[in-house]
This record gives structure tokens, sequence and C-alpha cells, in this order.
């Protein structure tokens, strides 16, 4: 008896079970063309069935056709230990553990292509791609989630790159869930939670065009970055989201609502590049969206991206700590929620107005917004209260050329501390002063302009000068100029009040008496007939609707003196 019992101890098969199962070893074929459906499942049930255990694949493309479930307990595992990356996503030419995805092709409903099924259910280490798919095909053609889960627990995905999915990740009723070290280029929606009610990790998620033939102007990668989702977030409670990026796409984040609520959550690190709306929020819970060192650029080419748009439905708090926006946007920020609330601290905000049409950094239009200790690198507007706004708390902010605000709320607005103009504005000053429309600094009196060229600015067909001058003063306005013949019609000329003072004719020298006015500053609208250069001269690639081309402003007070205020720099001329 003793015998027999060190002899089952020294086997091990009365006291321990397989814990570890390998497809090869059981019959798999990586050879890109061999159904492995049947024996990957095969293990993994295997391995659910003894309580848990790993079912390994090592490197090689395994065809799968149809759908993997993974149970409680059960790992699969590929060969990487980091998330890998392609520049090529051509099937053949992928390397290390492959899966390809077969099933589902023509409709986002039915079967996910792996179900992390049960609790604690994961995959880690894969390559999965789609060999049907290819770029040529806009609308990219549907296909179910890669990997879902629903009705579980602690089930996760890590050091996994989804290489062309419709849908990458769908998360429904799996809490606590861990998503770690992913990249892929999903077309439609990248990852999508809803009902996490308990925190879940999302964390080093990279969706970018790995293995995709990248150009702005393709029509796959337009539609992707017109329609795609990279990250959807629904109702969530404190979901953590850690470093991760996407680019190109319609949304970079979007926080969407059900009928069973909204989300709330830790965001640190978030990044999106070259997207329509970088962050949507449809709707937050009270607690708030808590976003920090976010990074969020417009998309390349676009001219009315937003940074981050708040809806007027959201009734919770989005709440902004260092996050940054530049690159092709209308606006940073976008307040619309009558019931929300926005704060921005310590953000910079470096690029905006794309499309010179007066747009400001940061616009409220409903709810309350509390903007503080942030930075503005243009000489735009920078922040525009709507009279619809409850309460708007506006202090200590830096901006290029002195904070500038345009306040419809009245004394619902408040404002302190903020950076000053940078121009003294003395009466004498305003007396007789010039302005260099190509230098830095003219921005500040202008409305929708081109940007500023070497010695000039174009105007767009209707353009606005915003100047100062001393109220119960007439002034002379000297405009240096150049006309082109298809700016001119009969309406092209300079206007006051919505009436033409002078027309636009074929000079180099604009002079108008402007009368006598309370105003200050006052408002001079530009008009002229817009032509685009590209569409007249073959040899041009200038797609811009311009007007007219002006190299300065002077406007002299009656009975000012011979010396001249410079306005770009707030020095007098030597």
């Amino acid at each position: 008896m003793k015998h027999l019992l060190f002899l089952l101890l020294l086997t091990g098969t009365a006291f321990a079970q397989t814990t570890s199962w390998d497809v090869l070893a059981a019959g798999a074929k990586p050879d890109g063309a061999t159904d492995n459906t049947a024996i990957f499942q095969r293990l993994l049930d295997e391995a659910g069935k003894v309580g848990g255990g790993v079912v390994t694949v090592p490197a090689g493309s395994f065809r799968i056709a149809g759908n993997l479930s993974i149970p409680a307990n059960v790992t699969l595992q590929g060969i990487y230990r980091v998330p890998p990356t392609v520049r090529s996503g051509k099937t053949a030419e992928l390397t290390g553990s492959v899966l390809q995805a077969m099933a589902g092709r023509g409709s986002a409903e039915g079967p996910p292509f792996i179900s992390l099924a049960g609790t604690n259910a994961a995959i880690a280490g894969f390559i999965i791609t789609y060999p049907e798919w290819k770029q040529t095909d806009v609308p990219p053609v549907p296909y179910p989630p890669c990997i879902a889960s629903q009705a579980t627990e602690n089930v996760g995905i890590s050091e996994c790159l989804l290489l062309n999915p419709y849908e990458g990740i769908r998360f429904v009723l799996a809490h606590r869930p861990l998503v770690r070290n992913v990249t892929g280029y999903p077309s439609w929606r990248g990852l999508y939670v809803t009902e996490c009610m308990d925190i879940g990790h999302i964390e080093n998620v990279h969706f970018w065009p790995f293995g995709v033939t990248y150009d702005p102007n393709n029509p796959f990668c337009q539609w992707v970055n017109l329609n795609g989702v990279a990250f959807e977030i629904a109702h969530t409670d404190w979901l953590y989201v850690l470093n991760t990026f996407c680019f190109g796409y319609g949304v970079g984040y979007k926080f969407t609502a059900t009928d069973q609520g909204s989300a709330n959550g830790n965001f640190v690190g978030l990044g999106a590049d070259s997207c329509q709306r970088a962050v949507v929020v449809d709707q937050a819970q009270a607690p708030g969206l808590l976003i920090t060192n976010g990074e969020f650029v417009g998309r390349w080419g676009s001219t009315d991206s937003v940074g981050m748009e708040i809806g007027p439905a959201v009734k919770g708090k989005v709440s902004l700590v260092n996050c940054a926006f530049w690159g092709p946007l209308d606006r940073c920020v976008w307040m619309r929620g009558a019931e929300g609330q926005f704060t921005a601290s310590a953000c910079n905000f470096v690029n905006w107005d794309i499309a010179h049409l007066d747009s400001a950094a940061i616009q409220i239009d409903a709810g309350k917004a509390i903007v503080q200790g942030s930075t503005f690198g243009e000489d735009h507007l920078h922040v525009r209260v709507g009279k619809d706004t409850t309460s708007a708390i506006i202090t200590a902010n830096q901006a290029a050329g002195g904070f500038r605000i345009d306040n419809q709320a009245g004394k619902r607005t408040q404002s302190a501390l903020n950076e000053a103009d940078s121009i003294e504005w003395t009466v004498e000053a305003r007396s007789h002063y010039r302005i260099a429309m190509g230098e830095t600094g003219s921005g500040h009196y202008l409305l929708g302009w081109h940007g500023s060229e070497v010695g000039a600015r174009w105007s767009m067909p209707n353009s606005t000068f915003v100047l100062p001058v001393i109220p119960g003063k007439a002034y002379t306005l000297t405009v240096k100029l150049m006309v082109p013949p298809q700016a001119i019609t009969a309406e092209a000329g300079l206007y006051l009040d919505g009436k033409q003072i002078a027309p636009l004719t074929n000079t180099n020298t604009l002079t108008v008496i402007l009368p006598a006015t309370t105003k200050d500053p006052i408002r001079l609208e530009l008009r002229s007939q817009g032509w685009v250069p590209m569409k007249l001269d073959p040899n041009s690639q200038d797609p811009r609707t311009l007007g007219v081309q002006v190299s300065s402003v002077e406007m002299r007070a009656a009975e000012a003196g011979e010396k001249v205020f410079d306005a770009n720099q707030g020095e007098w001329v030597p």
C-alpha cells in the first residue's frame, strides 16, 4: 500500500490535473488554410471542465472559420508579451500567434469572434486579423465584435493586436474587466463598455491605422475619420482609463447613456489625434468625468473640428485638468448642457479658429463653467459666454495679446486676474495708430480673416476690423490693399453698421472719413466677391476662398499729431 501511494504521488495522476493544453500538440494546423475551430474549442472546453487552465497557441497562422468561447478561469494564450503592431495588413506577412477571423461577414449582429464567456476568462498574446477585409470596401463590411463579454466578472484582454475588425471590443454587464496593452484599428467602433457596475480598468490601448495604407483623403480613411468611434463608454461606475490613444476617428472618446444610466470615471492620459470630435459627452453622472493630462487634436484638413463637445442633454460634470488642445480646431471646447457643469484648470489651448470665423477657444452656450489658471496661445477670442449661461467664473488665465472674453451673460459672468491686454491704449495712442496686417499682434483687431503672411493678410468674402476709437471723435481711416478684379462687385466695399461707406475699386489705398460714434471699439465690415486661386490658376494649389489683400490699416483722429502708435507691438514708432 505504501509503495502504491508513493507511485501515485510520483506520477501525480491522483492529485493533479492538466493545467495547460497546446493546440499544435492537439493537431491544429498553422498553415492559414485549415479550419482549426473544433480543435481550439475542444481544448478550451476541456480546460473549463477541470476548473481552468491555459490553452497555448505557438507562432503560426491559425484559420478559425467559426467562433470561439472561452470558459470561466481559462486563458487562450499566444506568444506575445508586448502589444504587437504591424505596418502591413497582409495576412501572409503576419508573424507570431495569428488568429484568422472568418465568421460573421456582412452583419454587425451575431456571436462575437471570441466570447469571454465566463468569469476570469482571458485572451492574451495574439494578432487577430480578418483576411477578407479590404481597404477598398467603403463603407467597411460589418462584422460582429472581435472580442466580447456579457454577464461576467474579471475578464481580461492583453497583449493583442486587433488588426482590422469592424468592432473591436464590447463589454456588457462585464464587471471589473481588464483591457491592457491592446492595439488595433477597428473601423466602426474600437471599444464599447456599458453596465460595468464595479471598477473596470482600460490601460495602454492604442487605436491607430496599423495595417492600413494611410492617407487622410483615402475613402476608407475618410470614412473612419468621419464615422468611426474609438472609445464609447456608456453606463459605468468608476471606470479607470489610463494612457489610451486613438488616431483618425470621427469621435475619439464618446460618453453616452443607456436606459440604465451614463458614466462616471477617472480618465488619465487620454489622447485623440486627427479626430472630427476628440471628445463627445452626450451624458455624464453627477460625480462627473474626471479627465487629466489629455491631448486633443482636430481632424487633419478640417475647418469645423471640435476638441470637446458637451451636448445639450448633459446634467453631470465634466472636469479637465492639465489638458492640451491644438491642431486644426474650430473650437477647443463647446459647452452646451443647460443643466451641466464644465471646469478647465491648468489647461493649454494652443490653436483654434482654424477657419478664421471668430470662434472662441471655449464657447459656453449654457450651463455652468469655470475656467481658471489656463493658457491660450493665439490672439483670437479666448472665451465666449452665451446669453443662456447660468454662471461662468473665469479667473487667472494668461493669453497671447491679453485675455479676451465675449460676455453675453452680463453679471452672471465673473472675471478677474486674467492677463491684461498687452497694448496700453492711452488717449494719445487711440488718436493715431497703425496696424501692420502681416505681423504678430494684428489678429487682435480682426474677425474672419485668413492667417498672416509676409507683409499682408487676405480677407474672406466677409471680414471685420475691430478698431479702438475715442468716442465722440471723427477719424480718417487709410487702408493699404490690393484688390483683385474678381473681388469687385457692386456690393463690395467697407461697411459701418450695415451701410456701405466706401466701395471697393481697383486701387492700392482706400481712404474713408469715419463719423464720431459713442461705441468703442467700432466694427467695420469688409465685403468682397470670394474667389478660389486654384480654380482660376491651374498652377495654384491654394484652395482658400479669398477676398482682398490688406497690408496695413491706419486710424487718425481729427486734430491728431504726426506721431504714430504701433498697435501690433504697443510702442510708438520712432
